[in-house]
């Protein structure tokens, strides 16, 4: 069975999406309308801006969110998805991509998100650090037990968790996770706690905009960050997303649900192969690939 997978921030590169503008009509129409949506020229931004541009949040999230949605579309009958998931952000991206959500409310949603998120960061200094080396149980266990807040955020693959939270709590945790034996305990160059207690008042202005928008049935089973379990009722779909900014990315076991489920075959549509390495440290067995462009559309 094939599953379709899509990254999240940090996969972004200056010149992303520009091969899709050029090759593809429908890309191109697809990228004029979501410089019309946004209000303001992304593509001059993906295609030409430096790194330090693509940074800020709210062209990052719109950026991966076109480039893999997009490249999607160009796929034309090729894209045949048995379940779909999506990292953090990759999982609207999987939304559209199957149908639950059209191009324009997917983007707009994204938006929403990004600017909330931004929004979030500002009301108090946080976090994230990346652990290596530890298994899950003792990173929760030392999350729990440090003075502040700080909980497990991205389970990515067997020995690579991200925490998330204050910024004297996750430098509290780092340093019991190294006494600890963590290979290291990273922290991150990112402009706050996602998927923490951190993001409640992003998730509170996401949630309105989510329920005001009209979801579909997907055309397939979405395996959601939330409860890594295959989902396909709209309702359902709606109250995951909502949830998914302060809950934990549960990726490890997203993966390892759909290979449970009959996934042989994981291809990842979007900027990088982040997600293609972590499904190979998750089950070696698994075969993927990168989704490429389909010059006939």
């Amino acid at each position: 069975m094939n599953a379709y997978i899509f990254p999240g921030q940090g996969a972004q590169f200056t010149g992303m999406g520009l091969d899709l503008y050029e090759n593809s009509p429908l890309a191109q129409d697809l990228f004029e309308k979501a410089n019309e949506i946004l209000g303001f020229p992304i593509t001059d931004i993906m295609f030409e801006g430096s790194a330090e541009d693509l940074k800020e949040t709210k062209v990052t999230q719109p950026a991966i969110f076109l480039h893999s949605v997009i490249l999607a579309k160009t796929l034309g009958d090729s894209f045949r998805p048995d379940m779909v998931a999506g990292h953090s952000l990759g999982e609207f991206s999987a939304l559209v991509a199957a149908g639950a959500l059209t191009f324009e409310d997917g983007l707009r949603l994204v938006s929403q998100r990004a600017l909330a998120m931004q929004k979030a960061c500002e009301i108090q200094p946080s976090t994230m650090a990346a652990v290596l080396g530890l298994d899950d149980d003792v990173v929760e266990k030392i999350c729990a037990t440090t003075k502040g807040v700080v909980v497990a955020a991205n389970y990515n693959c067997p020995g690579q968790l991200v925490i998330s939270g204050e910024v004297e709590a996750v430098n509290a945790a780092c340093e019991a996770l190294k006494a600890e034996g963590a290979r290291r305990a990273l922290v991150l160059p990112v402009g706050g706690a996602f998927h923490s207690p951190m993001m409640e008042p992003a998730r509170e202005e996401l949630a309105a905009a989510i329920e005001n928008t009209t979801f579909s049935k997907p055309n397939c089973p979405i395996y959601q960050n939330v409860t890594a379990s295959a989902v396909t009722d709209e309702n359902e779909i709606k109250a995951n997303l909502i949830s998914q900014l302060t809950a934990p990315v549960r990726w490890t076991q997203s993966v390892q649900q759909m290979i449970a489920d009959g996934a042989t075959h994981f291809t990842e549509v979007g900027p990088g192969k982040v997600l293609q390495g972590l499904v190979k440290k998750i089950n070696s067995e698994a075969e993927t690939s990168s989704a490429t462009l389909q010059t006939e559309a």
